[in-house]
C-alpha cells in the first residue's frame, strides 16, 4: 500500500499539478488508511474490498470521532487512490464504487422575525415613486412567498386585483396562482396608480415592476435595494429576497397553515422540500422556550 500511495501522490504532484496543501491532505488520509489496514493484515491494494473500506469509515466515525466533513474527505482520498490504481491496471476493480459517504444535514434556512419584517417594510419612503415601488415589492414578496425571479418577471396581466391573486410562472415553466394579502394588495394597487406611470407612462414594459427608466427590474437591482433597507431598518444578519420567502413560509406554518397548502403556494414539486419549514418552526420554538421560560436555561 505504501508504494501505491507514493505513486498516487507523485501522479497528483507531477501530472495533476495539485497544491501542496492538497497533497498533504491526501497523504494524511491515505497513510492513516494504510496503517489501519496493515493492522488487519491488508497489505496490498488488492486485499481491500467494499466491506474493508466501509469498516474504515465507521472506524473514523466511532473510534477517531471525526466530523462528517473529515470523513467525507477521507472517503474522497481513498476513492481517488483506487480509481488511479484501476486506471493504471494495478488492480482490477474499485472497492469504493458502492461505498456511500456521510450525509450532511440540510441547514435550516434563515428566518426573519415578524418584527424584523415590519421594520424592513417600513424602511422605503412611500412618498416617492421608487420607494412606493420597493415597498410594494417587499410587501408582495412577504405576502406571497414568490421567488425573486417570479417577482421581477411578474407580468401586469398576471395581477388580478379584483380577486386578490397573482399568476406566476415558476420553475419548470409551471404556472401557479397565489393569493395576495389585503395589505399587499392595497399597496400594489397604489403603486400601479401612483408610481408606475412615473417610469413607464405608456405602459410599454409587460412586467409589473419597472426601474426608473421604464425597463424591467432585475434580480440584482432588487437585491441591492433590499440591502439598503436592511441597513436602514437596523437588521443584522442575512437578509435577501429568499430570506423573505422563508419568512413567509415559516410564519404561515406558525399560525396554523397546512403543509399541502404551503407547498402549492411556494410552488414546490415535492412536499419534502416544504417539510424543512416544520424543522424551522420547531427550532424557533425551542429557542423561544430557552430564552423566555423561567427554567429554559
Amino acid at each position: 500500500m505504501d508504494h501505491a500511495i507514493e505513486g498516487f501522490l507523485y501522479y497528483l504532484t507531477v501530472e495533476r499539478n495539485r497544491s501542496q496543501n492538497t497533497i498533504m491532505a491526501y497523504s494524511h488520509d491515505l497513510r492513516r488508511f494504510a496503517t489501519w489496514g496493515a493492522g488487519r493484515g491488508l497489505i496490498q491494494p488488492s486485499h481491500y474490498d467494499q466491506g474493508a473500506v466501509a469498516d474504515h469509515l465507521v472506524y473514523l466515525d466511532r473510534e477517531r470521532e471525526l466530523g462528517l466533513r473529515s470523513i467525507a474527505r477521507a472517503r474522497t482520498s481513498i476513492r481517488q487512490l483506487f480509481r488511479f490504481l484501476v486506471r493504471e491496471k494495478h488492480i482490477e476493480s474499485d472497492p469504493t464504487e458502492r461505498v456511500d459517504g456521510p450525509r450532511f444535514p440540510n441547514p435550516l434556512p434563515t428566518v426573519l422575525s415578524a418584527q424584523q419584517v415590519e421594520a424592513l417594510l417600513a424602511a422605503p419612503d412611500r412618498s416617492k415613486p421608487l420607494g412606493l415601488r420597493d415597498a410594494a415589492m417587499i410587501e408582495l414578496l412577504y405576502s406571497t412567498g414568490l421567488r425573486v425571479t417570479e417577482l421581477v418577471t411578474l407580468p401586469l396581466r398576471g395581477v388580478d386585483a379584483r380577486e386578490g391573486l397573482v399568476q406566476v410562472i415558476g420553475k419548470g415553466d409551471k404556472e401557479r396562482i397565489v393569493p395576495v394579502g389585503q395589505t399587499a394588495l392595497e399597496l400594489l394597487k397604489r403603486y400601479l396608480v401612483e408610481a408606475r406611470p412615473h417610469h413607464d407612462p405608456k405602459t410599454r414594459a409587460p412586467q409589473c415592476f419597472v426601474g426608473r427608466r421604464g425597463s424591467a427590474m432585475t434580480r440584482q437591482n432588487f437585491w441591492q435595494r433590499i440591502q439598503k433597507y436592511k441597513v436602514e431598518a437596523g437588521i443584522h444578519g442575512k437578509v435577501s429576497p429568499h430570506v423573505l420567502r422563508h419568512a413567509f413560509a415559516t410564519h404561515l406554518l406558525e399560525h396554523g397553515a397546512d403543509l399541502r397548502s404551503l407547498q402549492a403556494m411556494l410552488g414546490h414539486a415535492d412536499i419534502s422540500t416544504t417539510q424543512i419549514y416544520t424543522h424551522v418552526t420547531q427550532a424557533r420554538l425551542a429557542a423561544l422556550h430557552k430564552a423566555y421560560h423561567p427554567r429554559g436555561q
